[in-house]
């Protein structure tokens, strides 16, 4: 497992000695310290209940931590329109709206942001452009497949221009073709838009496939446990999958899921 990201670097993320407890006392993630760079594909993984989800939500300003500080571009998440700078989130399921036409849907956070109709069009074209969505704009989501209403998520995420990316489990329910199809469009909109993105997982060969970092995590509480970059060069396609590379990094990181599904601490070792 290799160090991470060093400290001089330029940071798009800080989560600083980052954790959360509920209010029952329910210690979901102890103290949490990571550093993502700008343009960095960074992947949770671990097993249930190890808190993959709940950090990203803290990330994203949805959930408040019970102590630390969560930064973006060195400010606190709440001021993170003063550095210019926009983030946006991709939830496991689409959530689409399911009276409203893929074009209104993925409109929608332009029209809640007051953007003009004309420029709010134009984006939401070029958003379902880069998804491969052009000629379904006035579908409804009812008329599409599970892969292609994932894709007008994306696109609603994509239309406000971020510069961080947060996926949570986007592609889990879809069947391996389709999974492994966006993954390849996801890795090919990551480099044209330079955007920095945080992925969870639960699947060791998708997280292998996407990332430059895979971030390891342990449940009972949840905690980062260990790191490996991923140091292949990009972009990657089917040969890298079935490569002896490939298969060496699935290798460490299953050992590593071993390891943290192994590890929980005793109920004594959690109490302030």
């Amino acid at each position: 497992m290799s160090a991470a990201t060093p400290a001089h670097a330029e940071s798009a993320v800080d989560i600083l000695s980052a954790e959360k407890t509920y209010p029952d006392g329910t210690q979901a993630l102890l103290p949490v310290d990571l550093r993502i760079a700008p343009g960095e594909f960074v992947t949770l993984l671990g097993p249930s209940g190890c808190g993959k989800s709940t950090l990203l939500k803290m990330v994203a300003g949805l959930l408040e931590p019970s102590d630390g500080r969560l930064l973006l571009w060195r400010k606190p998440v709440a001021q993170l329109a003063e550095t210019g700078k926009k983030m946006a989130f991709v939830f496991q399921a689409p959530t689409l709206m399911p009276w409203a036409t893929v074009q209104a849907n993925v409109r929608l956070p332009l029209d809640l942001a007051g953007v003009p109709r004309a420029e709010a069009d134009g984006r939401v074209a070029d958003a379902l452009a880069l998804v491969g969505l052009s000629r379904f704009a006035g579908a409804l989501p009812r008329q599409l497949s599970g892969g292609m209403q994932m894709r007008v998520s994306i696109a609603r995420g994509l239309v406000v221009q971020p510069d961080l990316l947060l996926m949570d489990e986007p592609f889990g329910a879809l069947d391996e073709i389709t999974r492994h199809k966006l993954d390849a469009e996801l890795l090919d909109l990551w480099q044209k838009k330079g955007l920095t993105v945080i992925f969870v997982t639960h699947s060791i060969h998708e997280a292998v496939f996407l990332s430059t970092r895979v971030v390891m995590m342990a449940a009972r509480p949840g905690r980062v446990v260990e790191e490996l970059h991923i140091d292949a060069p990009y972009p990657r396609g089917d040969d890298f999958m079935v490569s002896t590379e490939f298969a060496g990094y699935a290798r460490q990181l299953q050992d590593s899921l071993l390891r943290a599904s192994a590890t929980q601490f005793a109920p004594e070792e959690v109490q302030p």
